[in-house]
């Protein structure tokens, strides 16, 4: 039983970095697309979205061995409450537009769901195996 926990939580440990790596990449293929969900208050957009691409390839890939486990764990947390601000302005943008009610549903759900991936990642991070 302790082998299949251990394979199961080293496959959704490398999927978790796995999706960090491919968003993070995505940063760096379509800037655009992130910096129109930034927050009007902020600064320099494109270097803004650079930077978090960055930071999820690597938190991504520190989820990978052991000895980075943790602290990419922390980053990518920290990183996840850093880029709420641009979920909540996405929301705004949809309403201002009138989008229709369920792609806003989607975007109110998105909101806690970034405190569940949270979890996750927390949960990924600490797992010796």
């Amino acid at each position: 039983m302790g082998d299949r926990t251990n394979v199961g939580s080293s496959f959704s440990r490398v999927v978790t970095g796995l999706v960090f790596v491919l968003t993070g990449l995505l940063h760096f293929a379509a800037p655009g697309a992130y910096e129109r969900i930034m927050p009007p208050y902020l600064p320099l957009h494109r270097e803004l979205v650079y930077a978090s691409g960055a930071a999820e390839v690597l938190g991504g890939l520190g989820l990978l061995p052991r000895r980075t486990r943790p602290a990419a764990g922390v980053g990518l947390i920290l990183l996840l409450a850093a880029v709420l601000p641009a979920n909540v302005q996405m929301l705004i943008d949809a309403r201002a537009a009138g989008k229709p009610s369920w792609w806003l549903a989607l975007l109110w759900l998105r909101l806690p769901l970034q405190g569940v991936l949270a979890a996750w990642v927390w949960k990924v991070s600490r797992r010796p195996d």
